[in-house]
């Protein structure tokens, strides 16, 4: 059993992993646990929205560009008052990453400035050839209510 403590992170320490394929479909699942765990924690809409945002966003850089490997792999990590989500593809590695928006015409390009508006760091290990992980890192926000009363969760 997990027991959430409140705002100031206490010992809730929840991971889990998937790993997923190389298309759209995959994305909407992401989505799904993330906010299910964030929410039954009692995570406010705004900080749940930021981050399932940015981890949407990783998950579609990592559909499209990370070939030839048709697999793509998410781990987040929710403890110590954080949310952590790791996004890994096998790509061939990013090459730059953009100071400013591209032009309202332009149809790509946007993900990463939006990952980094939403959340608090955001890093990227890249090795040419060989892939991308993008590091997301959020504080939590929580609802007045669940920081009053504290939460428990039954393990499964």
């Amino acid at each position: 059993m997990v027991t959430f403590a409140g705002r100031k992170g206490g010992p809730v320490d929840i991971e889990f992993a998937m790993a997923l394929p190389r298309d759209a479909i995959g994305i909407p699942m992401v989505r799904r646990v993330l906010g299910d765990a964030l929410r039954s924690l009692g995570v406010t809409e705004e900080c749940v929205a930021d981050i399932l945002l940015a981890a949407s966003e990783a998950c579609t850089n990592a559909v499209r560009h990370g070939g030839p490997a048709n697999r793509y792999h998410v781990v987040a990590t929710i403890g110590a008052g954080r949310c952590v989500v790791r996004i890994t593809d096998r790509g061939h590695g990013l090459m730059t990453i953009p100071r400013q928006y591209p032009p309202p015409d332009t149809e790509h390009g946007r993900g990463i400035l939006i990952m980094q508006s939403v959340v608090d760091e955001i890093s990227f290990d890249t090795t040419p050839g060989n892939g991308t992980t993008v590091r997301l890192s959020k504080e939590l926000d929580w609802e007045d209510e669940a920081v009053a009363r504290g939460r428990q969760l039954a393990s499964v």
